[in-house]
């Protein structure tokens, strides 16, 4: 994928997954506070009007529509950031390039000195 297009697609991607959650997170919400609220069902259907109204009477529909989007949609999340997290903290091995050059001089005195003990066990 070219590079100049997978940052704002990303962007888009990750508005458009927390847009969805605070959406399903609120209406859940809103459902679970209208229920809670009543002594019982028909109650809660009573004091209700519009789409909670309508998620109350059709309780399959809002499972299946808001209920598990939002579990499929959180374990997504999970398992992305693990995934980002891994990648993200790999350790790269240092190049020499890298180095400074004292750093470049201990390392030098380091190799000398195990070469030196090499040679005096091979003698």
């Amino acid at each position: 994928m070219n590079q100049k297009y997978k940052k704002p697609l990303f962007i888009t991607l990750i508005a458009l997954d927390v847009a969805l959650t605070v959406f399903f997170f609120v209406i859940s919400i809103i459902v679970l506070t209208t229920m809670a609220s009543s002594n019982s069902l028909e109650a809660a259907i009573g004091k209700s009007s519009g789409l909670i109204k309508y998620l109350l009477q059709h309780r399959t529909i809002y499972g299946v529509l808001f209920v598990i989007p939002l579990f499929v949609l959180l374990a997504v999340n999970i398992v992305g950031l693990v995934i980002y997290v891994r990648k993200t903290t790999k350790k790269e091995p240092a190049k020499l390039e890298d180095l400074s050059d004292e750093q470049k001089e201990a390392l030098r005195q380091e190799l000398l000195k195990d070469l030196q003990g090499e040679n005096k066990k091979e003698e």
